[in-house]
């Protein structure tokens, strides 16, 4: 091996060990991860909390518990146009200064049942072409797209699917042993 050969490779090697403890290795912040969507924290919990309102816990986990706050933000952020995607973001903006105006607390401060009737109440608002109705119409389209995804990524969950409703791949087992006049006929009505 030639000399010079060796030098160039030992310079390498030694710049690429210097430039290793730059590089950043740590978990990547989820809220990076959207990169259509600028969404905060205090945003993300307050999704957080109005999924846990849609679908508390209970006997079963809520959604909140199998962070579907999470998959609503994938959703709008891989699958919606940047027109929705912005109207979404003008309705979660644009939220928390509505409940302030029909409630006067936080959303986090508010009873569940006052919680579940502000969501009801926001998903039948009705815009027009003024500030105040587009505002509206934004909150609206926030909400009700809040709600489809929760129950869209609760019900396609990891743990609905494995624990609560069990996924059967086949319609059901095989036995040809059966005889027809043993069978029972459906009821279908009740």
């Amino acid at each position: 091996m030639n000399r010079r050969h060796a030098l160039r490779h030992i310079a390498l090697i030694s710049g690429g060990l210097a430039l290793i403890p730059s590089c950043d290795f740590s978990q990547e912040d989820i809220l990076a991860a959207y990169d259509n969507l600028k969404i905060t924290p205090s945003q993300k919990a307050l999704l957080g909390a109005i999924s846990d309102t849609i679908i508390p816990a209970g006997e079963i986990k809520g959604a909140l518990d199998l962070e579907v706050h999470d998959f609503i933000l994938v959703m709008v952020n891989d699958c919606f146009t940047s027109e929705n995607q912005e109207k979404f973001s003008a309705g979660l903006n644009a939220f928390p200064d509505f409940v302030q105006e029909q409630s006067g607390k936080k959303f986090d401060a508010l009873s569940t049942k006052e919680r579940e009737q502000l969501i009801l109440d926001s998903a039948k608002l009705e815009g027009d072409e003024t500030e105040a109705g587009k505002r509206n119409s934004n909150i609206s389209y926030f909400v009700n797209s809040a709600k489809r995804f929760t129950i869209q990524g609760y019900m396609a969950s990891e743990y609905i699917q494995t624990e609560v409703v069990p996924y059967s791949l086949i319609p059901g087992e095989y036995n040809g042993a059966v005889l027809i006049s043993d069978l029972q006929k459906p009821r279908v009505n009740g």
